[in-house]
C-alpha cells in the first residue's frame, strides 16, 4: 500500500495559509474589533468581540481571504432589530474605513454580516452581529428574511469541538479537515457548499466513528469515503447534515440542486480514487492520484509531490551505474 508520508507532510505544509496570511489576518482583526467596541451605543450593548470561523479552528487552507469575527451584544434592548443592527454595523465600520484607493466603499453589506475590505493584506473581515438566544447559553445573528429575522448559532463552541476532536484521533482530525477541504476547492473551485459544509460533515463523520486510518493517506481515503456516504444521503435521501453545536438542529445550506448533485458526483469519484491510490503497490502511480484529487496552488504548483524517483507522470526515471555509484538520468 501507498502510504507516501513524507508527500502527505509536505501537501499539508502546501496548503498552510501564508506566514504573511498569518501575519496580516490578526491585525485586520484587531482594526474591526476597536472600530466596534468605540463606538458608544454599541459599548452600551455589552459588545465583546471575539474571532471565528476556519482561522480560529485552525482548518483554514491558503489562500486565506477572509477572517471571521463575532460581535456579542448581551445587553442589546429586544426592540432592536437585525436590520437595526446591521445598519449601525454599517454605519459604523463606513465612518472608520471610508473608501479604498479606487472610491469604493470598503464596508459592504451582506446577508448576516458586514464585510470590511484590506486591499493592503488583500484579504477580508466579516464582523457578525450577535444577540443572546433566550436560552443564555447561544447566540442569534441576522438572518436573511425580513426586518427582524434571526438564526440560533453558536460558533465557539465548534472550535472547542474540534480541538477536542483532533486531540482524540491523534491529532488527525485537523489536517483531515484542510486535506478535504482541498480537495473540494480543486474539484469545485467556488462552487457551493464552500469549505464549511465539508468540515461540518467531516466532523459528522469522525463523530459517527467512520473515520479511522494509522497515518494521513488512510485518514484522507476513510474520511472521503464517510464523507461521500454524507453527500449521498443528504443529496439522494434528504438526510441533513447536522449542526453539532446545536442538538436538534441542521446546518443550512445555499447550494443549487445541481450544485449538490455536482458535489455528491465529484466527492464519490474523488473518494473512489484516493481508495485505489491507497491501494496502489507503485508510488508514483499513487502520487499521480492523490495529486489529482489535491489539485494545484494559485502560482501553477501541484499541492502533492511525487516521490523520489518518479517523473511527472509517475514513471520510475532510468538509472544506471557509472564507477559503482547510481547515478539518476
Amino acid at each position: 500500500m501507498a502510504h507516501l508520508r513524507k508527500q502527505f507532510a509536505e501537501a499539508l505544509h502546501n496548503i498552510e495559509p501564508d506566514d504573511e496570511d498569518k501575519a496580516n489576518a490578526p491585525e485586520a482583526h484587531k482594526a474591526v474589533r476597536e472600530a466596534l467596541e468605540a463606538d458608544p451605543t454599541l459599548k452600551s450593548y455589552g459588545i465583546d468581540t471575539v474571532l471565528i470561523g476556519s482561522y480560529k479552528r485552525n482548518v483554514s487552507i491558503k489562500r486565506m481571504k477572509d477572517v471571521d469575527v463575532f460581535s456579542r451584544l448581551p445587553d442589546m434592548p429586544d426592540e432592536v432589530t437585525s436590520q437595526d443592527i446591521l445598519d449601525h454595523f454599517f454605519k459604523v465600520l463606513n465612518e472608520e474605513f471610508g473608501r479604498d484607493e479606487d472610491g469604493h466603499l470598503r464596508t459592504k453589506r451582506q446577508a448576516r454580516s458586514l464585510q470590511v475590505s484590506f486591499p493592503e493584506y488583500d484579504l477580508y473581515v466579516d464582523a457578525v452581529p450577535a444577540r443572546q438566544h433566550m436560552d443564555g447559553e447561544t447566540s442569534e445573528i441576522p438572518q436573511k428574511g425580513d426586518e427582524n429575522a434571526w438564526i440560533q448559532t453558536n460558533p465557539e463552541t465548534l472550535t472547542t469541538l474540534s480541538s477536542e476532536m483532533n486531540t482524540e484521533h491523534d491529532q488527525h482530525y485537523v489536517p483531515t479537515v484542510k486535506l478535504l477541504r482541498q480537495t473540494r476547492r480543486a474539484q469545485r473551485g467556488t462552487s457551493k457548499p464552500g469549505g464549511f459544509f465539508i468540515e461540518v460533515a467531516t466532523y459528522q463523520a469522525f463523530a459517527d466513528g467512520d473515520v479511522t486510518g494509522d497515518d494521513a493517506a488512510e485518514y484522507y481515503a476513510s474520511a472521503l469515503r464517510a464523507v461521500s456516504t454524507i453527500i449521498d444521503d443528504f443529496v439522494l435521501r434528504g438526510i441533513a447534515v447536522e449542526d453539532p453545536t446545536l442538538p436538534g438542529e441542521n446546518i443550512v445550506i445555499t447550494a443549487t440542486e445541481d450544485e449538490l448533485k455536482s458535489l455528491q458526483v465529484a466527492f464519490a469519484e474523488a473518494a473512489a480514487t484516493a481508495e485505489t491510490a491507497l491501494a496502489e503497490e507503485d508510488e508514483g502511480q499513487a502520487a499521480v492520484k492523490f495529486r489529482s484529487l489535491l489539485g494545484k496552488d494559485d502560482d501553477g504548483e501541484w499541492i502533492f509531490p511525487m516521490p523520489p524517483g518518479y517523473d511527472e507522470e509517475g514513471a520510475r526515471r532510468a538509472s544506471v551505474l557509472v564507477s559503482g555509484d547510481r547515478v539518476v538520468c
